[in-house]
């Protein structure tokens, strides 16, 4: 048995939050986990079983979550990073925190919740056994190392980032090395894990959930049921396979939401009398009396660099991405730095399994943003920066279609033979966007009012509402509504300035020899 003094979380729960709370720690109390008393116990023999948190915006399943993982840490719980695992000890209880994009598992890193990928937690790191001993004095495993060529100062920023961060690789870059110093390889998870916590679980579909349930014998997830629900099930959520007695349901209750116009007007969709007229009256009077949301003439194209225009309708995207383009005097032939690109897949053929593992484990899956640095230094090669990765810098193979509006196939500026293949990023269906948030959002009002006339109903609820829903909470702190099918010029040429501040000595991978500035 393994016992810590533990302390509850000090913050403050509502009603739901306390019963949700109090239901999830009896329940991994029962599994050998007592996050009241602070002290573990082995897993038993049992099934296991999924617990499910569901809430709007704004109903505090990100606090909850929060505090959670905290209390479990505080009660001797390891806490499982998609960069390293320490070695399997038969009575260490495990928690991984996982959400399904880059991007949503950046969102919770910055509220101080250690999270990755539901994609990253299923490859593992292989590490130089030299410096693996530097992982495991980090992670609390082992004692202080001797490495030659590092010196004290170097393992003294070393540890110094990792008590920040909980990374691993960015610790060891910390101390001078790079990637390829310390890491040799990837694999496939083959063995089980423990105790799974998953953001943003709408998004999962059913073989995904099958995948975490073979995974963790426990698992908690955390969603919004008021999303789109992924494409071919029909609106039918994972949520929808957890036991009633399971299921738990937070409310809107916060005072600090109470004065915040956009979860107001994503509130208000809930309403089933409320049309998409009147829905537009409300937000003109919520852009009138608060600046945070905009009652917009045309989209503004300096936002669409880092922040895509939500859409509903692909042709609407295509146009828009084209004359984001246009109006950057972007060649047919080559796309400039800045420029944002969606991440389609990898195309590799099995014998190069390796080096898509290598990609993947770096953050380039499918629906990761990317910004484009510049060409590399072989052809075809690119190097990019990867939106909401840990290690954002990573030069690869790449593959760039850019769609054309009334054409079939797509232009290709330049391509190698495999690699990472790209969409531009200057737009995205709002399908696309979940799990996202940026600071600034425009929603592309005409195709939702287009939607709205054609009178789908997804799951009991107007689709209209749904994509509004979704497109909205988008936004972290300003929201624009477009409804004019215009584009402004930009103010300044397209920079990758503001990457510049990414985390220094980008990891090297053996598929990639080059890295990003």
């Amino acid at each position: 048995m393994t016992q810590t003094p533990a302390s509850l979380p000090s913050v403050t729960f509502s009603h739901d939050q306390a019963d949700a709370f109090d239901r999830i720690t009896e329940a991994l109390r029962e599994d050998g986990v007592d996050l009241t008393d602070g002290f573990t116990q082995p897993p038993g023999a049992g099934k296991g079983r999924v617990l499910a948190v569901t809430g709007k915006a704004g109903s505090g399943k990100t606090l909850l979550l929060s505090a959670l993982s905290r209390a479990a840490e505080e009660a001797g719980v390891t806490l499982i990073s998609g960069d390293y695992e320490p070695r399997k000890h038969k009575d260490r209880r495990t928690l991984a925190i996982l959400a399904p994009t880059n991007k949503a598992a950046s969102v919770l890193r910055l509220r101080g919740v250690p999270a990755t990928t539901i994609h990253r937690i299923l490859y593992t790191p292989v590490y130089d056994p030299q410096y693996e001993r530097i992982a495991e004095w980090l992670a609390g495993e082992g004692d202080r190392p001797e490495i030659e060529g590092l010196t004290d100062e170097a393992l003294d920023r070393a540890m110094a980032f990792f008590e920040t961060n909980k990374s691993v690789p960015g610790a060891l870059a910390a101390a001078g090395l790079r990637g390829s110093d310390f890491i040799t390889g990837w694999k496939r998870r083959d063995d089980p894990l423990d105790i799974g916590l998953i953001d943003e679980a709408s998004m999962l579909d059913d073989k995904q959930f099958d995948d975490l349930r073979e995974i963790f014998p426990t698992l908690l997830i955390f969603g919004d049921p008021a999303q789109l629900a992924p494409v071919g099930q029909s609106g039918r959520m994972v949520f929808d396979r957890v036991a009633a007695p399971n299921l738990m349901h937070l409310d809107r209750v916060h005072r600090q939401d109470a004065d915040n116009p956009i979860l107001d007007l994503a509130h208000a969709l809930a309403d089933p009398q409320l049309s998409f007229e009147d829905f537009e009256r409300m937000i003109e009077d919520k852009a009138r009396a608060d600046d945070r949301v905009i009652w917009g003439q045309r989209v503004e194209v300096d936002l669409m660099a880092r922040s895509p225009v939500l859409v509903w309708r692909n042709v609407t995207r295509i146009r828009l991405i084209n004359a984001f383009r246009r109006v950057h005097d972007a060649p047919e032939d080559a796309l400039l730095p800045g420029e944002p690109l969606i991440c389609d897949g990898i195309e590799l053929p099995l014998k190069h399994r390796k080096k898509r593992l290598d990609l993947e484990a770096r953050g380039l899956i499918k629906g990761a943003q990317v910004v484009y640095l510049g060409p590399g230094s072989k052809p075809g090669f690119s190097r990019l920066h990867v939106m909401g990765a840990e290690s954002p810098q990573v030069s690869a193979a790449s593959i760039v279609k850019i769609e054309k509006p009334d054409e079939e196939e797509p232009f290709i500026p330049y391509a190698a033979r495999m690699g990472a293949t790209f969409l531009h990023g200057a737009a995205v269906t709002i399908h696309k966007a979940q799990g996202s948030q940026w600071p600034e959002v425009q929603v592309f009002a005409p195709d939702l009012y287009a939607a709205a006339r054609v009178g789908r109903v997804e799951a009991g609820q107007p689709l209209w509402k749904r994509l509004a829903y979704v497109a909205i909470t988008r936004a972290e702190t300003r929201l624009h509504w477009i409804v004019r099918n215009r584009l402004s010029r930009p103010t300044a040429p397209l920079s990758v300035d503001d990457l510049r501040a990414a985390p220094p000595a980008p990891l090297s991978l053996s598929t990639t020899e080059e890295t990003a500035p």
